[in-house]
Protein backbone atom coordinates (compact mmCIF):
# COMPACT_ATOMS: atom_id res chain seq x y z
CA UNK A 1 0.00 0.00 0.00
CA UNK A 2 1.63 3.16 -0.97
CA UNK A 3 -0.67 6.69 -0.71
CA UNK A 4 -3.29 4.89 -0.37
CA UNK A 5 -2.84 2.38 -3.40
CA UNK A 6 -1.55 -1.43 -3.45
CA UNK A 7 1.18 -1.44 -5.80
CA UNK A 8 1.67 -5.42 -5.30
CA UNK A 9 4.52 -6.01 -2.45
CA UNK A 10 5.59 -9.15 -2.29
CA UNK A 11 3.53 -9.56 0.95
CA UNK A 12 0.55 -9.84 -0.91
CA UNK A 13 -0.45 -11.55 -3.94
CA UNK A 14 -1.06 -10.47 -7.28
CA UNK A 15 -4.74 -10.50 -7.99
CA UNK A 16 -6.63 -10.76 -11.60
CA UNK A 17 -10.10 -10.47 -12.40
CA UNK A 18 -11.93 -11.36 -15.53
CA UNK A 19 -15.49 -9.06 -14.95
CA UNK A 20 -18.51 -8.78 -16.28
CA UNK A 21 -20.55 -5.43 -15.73
CA UNK A 22 -24.29 -5.65 -16.81
CA UNK A 23 -27.16 -3.07 -17.69
CA UNK A 24 -29.29 -2.48 -14.44
CA UNK A 25 -32.21 -3.94 -16.32
CA UNK A 26 -30.61 -7.27 -16.39
CA UNK A 27 -30.80 -7.62 -12.36
CA UNK A 28 -34.17 -8.08 -10.65
CA UNK A 29 -36.14 -5.66 -8.55
CA UNK A 30 -34.24 -7.29 -5.62
CA UNK A 31 -30.99 -6.47 -6.95
CA UNK A 32 -31.37 -3.22 -7.82
CA UNK A 33 -32.13 -2.28 -4.65
CA UNK A 34 -28.94 -3.97 -3.48
CA UNK A 35 -26.64 -2.26 -6.20
CA UNK A 36 -27.99 1.38 -5.07
CA UNK A 37 -27.69 0.45 -1.45
CA UNK A 38 -24.36 -0.42 -2.30
CA UNK A 39 -22.80 2.33 -4.54
CA UNK A 40 -20.37 4.42 -2.34
CA UNK A 41 -20.68 8.23 -3.09
CA UNK A 42 -18.43 9.43 -5.11
CA UNK A 43 -16.75 6.35 -5.84
CA UNK A 44 -14.26 5.62 -8.48
CA UNK A 45 -12.99 2.32 -9.73
CA UNK A 46 -9.77 2.77 -8.17
CA UNK A 47 -11.42 3.84 -4.58
CA UNK A 48 -13.07 0.16 -4.70
CA UNK A 49 -10.27 -1.76 -4.90
CA UNK A 50 -8.40 0.23 -2.01
CA UNK A 51 -11.47 -0.89 0.08
CA UNK A 52 -11.88 -4.33 -1.03
CA UNK A 53 -8.11 -4.60 -0.32
CA UNK A 54 -8.60 -2.74 3.46
CA UNK A 55 -11.53 -5.11 3.92
CA UNK A 56 -9.80 -8.01 3.50
CA UNK A 57 -6.93 -6.80 5.23
CA UNK A 58 -9.42 -6.05 8.54
CA UNK A 59 -11.03 -9.70 8.28
CA UNK A 60 -7.75 -11.25 9.03
CA UNK A 61 -7.36 -8.99 12.08
CA UNK A 62 -10.59 -9.40 13.36
CA UNK A 63 -10.41 -10.02 16.90
CA UNK A 64 -13.22 -12.73 16.90
CA UNK A 65 -11.39 -15.25 14.28
CA UNK A 66 -14.01 -14.94 11.77
CA UNK A 67 -12.18 -14.06 8.12
CA UNK A 68 -15.39 -14.41 6.49
CA UNK A 69 -16.82 -11.46 4.78
CA UNK A 70 -20.07 -9.64 5.43
CA UNK A 71 -22.68 -7.73 3.16
CA UNK A 72 -21.16 -4.27 4.48
CA UNK A 73 -17.94 -5.80 1.87
CA UNK A 74 -19.94 -6.16 -1.26
CA UNK A 75 -18.55 -3.49 -3.38
CA UNK A 76 -20.19 -2.68 -6.46
CA UNK A 77 -18.07 -1.32 -9.63
CA UNK A 78 -19.50 0.85 -12.54
CA UNK A 79 -18.74 1.32 -16.06
CA UNK A 80 -19.48 3.93 -18.85
CA UNK A 81 -17.67 2.71 -21.79
CA UNK A 82 -18.80 6.38 -24.14
CA UNK A 83 -19.91 9.97 -22.56
CA UNK A 84 -23.44 9.73 -22.24
CA UNK A 85 -23.51 5.82 -22.29
CA UNK A 86 -25.64 3.56 -19.73
CA UNK A 87 -23.84 2.45 -16.95
CA UNK A 88 -23.26 -0.72 -16.80
CA UNK A 89 -23.03 -2.96 -12.89
CA UNK A 90 -20.45 -5.54 -11.62
CA UNK A 91 -21.68 -6.51 -8.19
CA UNK A 92 -18.70 -7.84 -6.01
CA UNK A 93 -20.54 -10.66 -4.53
CA UNK A 94 -17.52 -11.05 -1.95
CA UNK A 95 -19.99 -12.74 0.71
CA UNK A 96 -21.60 -15.42 -1.79
CA UNK A 97 -17.90 -15.85 -3.92
CA UNK A 98 -16.07 -16.27 -0.42
CA UNK A 99 -18.79 -19.11 0.38
CA UNK A 100 -18.30 -21.26 -2.62
CA UNK A 101 -14.04 -20.61 -1.93
CA UNK A 102 -14.38 -21.50 1.62
CA UNK A 103 -16.40 -24.68 1.18
CA UNK A 104 -13.87 -26.17 -1.61
CA UNK A 105 -11.20 -25.24 1.13
CA UNK A 106 -12.72 -27.65 3.52
CA UNK A 107 -12.71 -30.16 0.63
CA UNK A 108 -9.57 -32.67 0.27
CA UNK A 109 -6.09 -32.00 1.47
CA UNK A 110 -6.54 -28.38 2.37
CA UNK A 111 -9.32 -29.51 5.41
CA UNK A 112 -7.15 -30.22 8.33
CA UNK A 113 -5.64 -26.29 7.22
CA UNK A 114 -9.28 -24.78 6.87
CA UNK A 115 -10.36 -25.90 9.85
CA UNK A 116 -7.64 -24.10 11.42
CA UNK A 117 -7.70 -20.72 9.70
CA UNK A 118 -11.59 -20.92 9.09
CA UNK A 119 -12.96 -22.72 12.78
CA UNK A 120 -16.46 -24.76 11.66
CA UNK A 121 -18.37 -22.58 14.27
CA UNK A 122 -18.12 -19.81 11.60
CA UNK A 123 -19.68 -21.87 8.39
CA UNK A 124 -23.38 -21.97 9.39
CA UNK A 125 -24.27 -18.08 9.66
CA UNK A 126 -22.21 -17.04 7.24
CA UNK A 127 -23.82 -19.89 4.87
CA UNK A 128 -27.07 -17.76 6.08
CA UNK A 129 -25.87 -14.82 4.93
CA UNK A 130 -25.18 -16.11 1.71
CA UNK A 131 -28.79 -17.30 1.26
CA UNK A 132 -29.82 -13.62 1.91
CA UNK A 133 -27.83 -12.58 -0.51
CA UNK A 134 -29.62 -10.88 -3.72
CA UNK A 135 -28.44 -12.51 -7.05
CA UNK A 136 -26.68 -15.96 -4.64
CA UNK A 137 -28.22 -18.48 -7.07
CA UNK A 138 -26.88 -16.62 -10.16
CA UNK A 139 -23.75 -16.98 -11.78
CA UNK A 140 -20.50 -14.85 -10.13
CA UNK A 141 -19.55 -12.13 -12.03
CA UNK A 142 -16.16 -12.06 -11.13
CA UNK A 143 -13.37 -14.65 -11.52
CA UNK A 144 -9.82 -14.00 -9.98
CA UNK A 145 -6.72 -15.71 -10.71
CA UNK A 146 -3.45 -15.45 -8.24
CA UNK A 147 0.14 -15.51 -9.13
CA UNK A 148 -0.81 -14.81 -13.25
CA UNK A 149 -3.11 -14.53 -15.75
CA UNK A 150 -4.72 -18.02 -17.08
CA UNK A 151 -4.10 -17.77 -20.86
CA UNK A 152 -7.67 -18.88 -21.72
CA UNK A 153 -8.42 -15.30 -20.82
CA UNK A 154 -5.93 -13.77 -23.50
CA UNK A 155 -8.62 -15.41 -26.12
CA UNK A 156 -11.15 -13.16 -25.23
CA UNK A 157 -9.51 -9.64 -25.75
CA UNK A 158 -6.67 -8.40 -28.33
CA UNK A 159 -4.32 -5.50 -28.20
CA UNK A 160 -7.14 -3.28 -30.20
CA UNK A 161 -9.83 -3.39 -27.77
CA UNK A 162 -10.61 -0.46 -25.18
CA UNK A 163 -7.72 -0.66 -22.93
CA UNK A 164 -6.99 1.56 -19.30
CA UNK A 165 -3.84 2.12 -17.90
CA UNK A 166 -4.28 3.28 -14.30
CA UNK A 167 -0.73 4.75 -13.13
CA UNK A 168 0.39 6.82 -10.30
CA UNK A 169 3.80 7.33 -8.87
CA UNK A 170 5.42 5.94 -11.79
CA UNK A 171 3.90 2.46 -11.09
CA UNK A 172 1.11 0.91 -13.42
CA UNK A 173 -1.61 0.14 -10.63
CA UNK A 174 -3.78 -2.24 -13.52
CA UNK A 175 -4.71 -2.48 -16.69
CA UNK A 176 -8.38 -2.97 -17.92
CA UNK A 177 -8.94 -4.43 -21.16
CA UNK A 178 -12.91 -4.01 -22.30
CA UNK A 179 -14.88 -6.05 -24.92
CA UNK A 180 -17.96 -6.50 -25.57
CA UNK A 181 -19.63 -9.42 -24.10
CA UNK A 182 -20.87 -10.68 -27.44
CA UNK A 183 -17.73 -10.36 -28.82
CA UNK A 184 -15.41 -12.11 -26.03
CA UNK A 185 -18.26 -15.26 -26.88
CA UNK A 186 -17.66 -14.93 -30.22
CA UNK A 187 -13.47 -15.06 -29.99
CA UNK A 188 -13.74 -18.23 -26.89
CA UNK A 189 -16.15 -20.08 -29.38
CA UNK A 190 -13.96 -19.78 -32.45
CA UNK A 191 -10.96 -20.91 -30.58
CA UNK A 192 -13.31 -23.89 -29.00
CA UNK A 193 -14.15 -24.75 -32.56
CA UNK A 194 -10.54 -25.01 -33.98
CA UNK A 195 -9.23 -26.44 -30.81
CA UNK A 196 -11.60 -30.07 -31.07
CA UNK A 197 -10.23 -30.10 -34.61
CA UNK A 198 -6.87 -30.09 -33.32
CA UNK A 199 -5.48 -30.17 -29.93
CA UNK A 200 -8.60 -31.35 -27.79
CA UNK A 201 -6.37 -32.74 -25.16
CA UNK A 202 -4.72 -29.27 -24.54
CA UNK A 203 -5.53 -27.78 -20.86
CA UNK A 204 -6.72 -24.58 -22.40
CA UNK A 205 -9.41 -26.38 -24.23
CA UNK A 206 -11.32 -27.39 -20.55
CA UNK A 207 -10.28 -23.93 -19.42
CA UNK A 208 -11.96 -22.18 -21.95
CA UNK A 209 -14.81 -24.36 -22.42
CA UNK A 210 -15.51 -23.59 -18.81
CA UNK A 211 -14.95 -19.91 -19.39
CA UNK A 212 -17.07 -19.91 -22.53
CA UNK A 213 -20.53 -21.64 -20.19
CA UNK A 214 -19.81 -18.77 -17.74
CA UNK A 215 -19.93 -16.06 -20.34
CA UNK A 216 -23.17 -17.42 -21.64
CA UNK A 217 -25.02 -16.82 -18.50
CA UNK A 218 -24.99 -13.05 -18.66
CA UNK A 219 -27.11 -10.41 -20.32
CA UNK A 220 -26.63 -9.83 -24.47
CA UNK A 221 -25.22 -6.51 -23.58
CA UNK A 222 -23.11 -6.54 -20.87
CA UNK A 223 -19.37 -5.84 -21.43
CA UNK A 224 -16.38 -7.98 -20.33
CA UNK A 225 -13.20 -6.84 -18.23
CA UNK A 226 -9.73 -7.82 -17.94
CA UNK A 227 -8.61 -6.11 -15.23
CA UNK A 228 -4.86 -7.37 -14.63
CA UNK A 229 -4.53 -5.61 -11.01
CA UNK A 230 -1.16 -5.15 -9.80
CA UNK A 231 0.90 -7.93 -11.58
CA UNK A 232 0.62 -5.58 -14.82
CA UNK A 233 3.39 -3.34 -13.05
CA UNK A 234 5.69 -6.09 -13.78
CA UNK A 235 4.14 -7.40 -17.59
CA UNK A 236 3.33 -4.40 -19.09
CA UNK A 237 3.25 -3.63 -22.05
CA UNK A 238 2.63 -6.93 -22.57
CA UNK A 239 1.81 -9.23 -25.81
CA UNK A 240 0.27 -11.94 -24.10
CA UNK A 241 -3.13 -11.77 -25.95
CA UNK A 242 -1.16 -11.24 -29.01
CA UNK A 243 1.17 -14.49 -28.78
CA UNK A 244 -1.97 -16.29 -27.31
CA UNK A 245 -3.58 -15.63 -31.07
CA UNK A 246 -0.26 -16.45 -33.08
CA UNK A 247 0.00 -19.57 -31.11
CA UNK A 248 -3.35 -20.55 -31.78
CA UNK A 249 -3.02 -19.77 -35.73
CA UNK A 250 0.04 -21.41 -35.65
CA UNK A 251 -1.47 -24.50 -34.24
CA UNK A 252 -4.16 -24.36 -36.68
CA UNK A 253 -2.57 -24.26 -40.02
CA UNK A 254 -0.06 -27.07 -38.04
CA UNK A 255 3.14 -25.08 -37.73
CA UNK A 256 4.17 -26.12 -34.22
CA UNK A 257 7.36 -24.92 -34.47
CA UNK A 258 6.00 -21.24 -34.76
CA UNK A 259 3.44 -22.81 -31.93
CA UNK A 260 6.16 -23.56 -29.45
CA UNK A 261 7.88 -20.29 -29.85
CA UNK A 262 4.95 -18.21 -28.93
CA UNK A 263 4.49 -20.71 -26.16
CA UNK A 264 8.11 -20.10 -24.87
CA UNK A 265 7.26 -16.06 -25.10
CA UNK A 266 4.37 -16.19 -22.97
CA UNK A 267 6.43 -19.20 -20.80
CA UNK A 268 8.98 -16.37 -20.04
CA UNK A 269 6.54 -13.64 -19.29
CA UNK A 270 4.54 -15.21 -16.62
CA UNK A 271 6.70 -18.16 -15.02
CA UNK A 272 8.62 -15.99 -12.81
CA UNK A 273 5.32 -14.37 -11.98
CA UNK A 274 3.81 -17.71 -10.44
CA UNK A 275 7.50 -18.83 -9.03
CA UNK A 276 6.71 -15.43 -6.82
CA UNK A 277 4.09 -17.52 -4.96
CA UNK A 278 6.35 -19.77 -3.79
CA UNK A 279 8.96 -17.50 -3.09
CA UNK A 280 9.82 -16.99 0.90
Amino acid sequence: MRSGLYLGGTSLPFVSSLRIFSPMKSFTTLEQRYIEEHLLPDQSRSSVDVQELADSLGRVTRGNGDPLPTAAADRIRTLQLVEDGPLLYSPGQMVIRSSEAVSEFHRGHTAQLANLLVPERFLEPHQRRTEESPGHQGPHFTRISTWGIPFSWFVLVTEADRTEVVESGGHILTVRIQVPLSIGIKRAEACIAMLEETAAELDLYDELDSVNHWLNDFHAESVLELDYGPVADRVYPDDSPMDVRLGLECLAEGDLTGAAAAYRRLATRWIPIRQRARAS
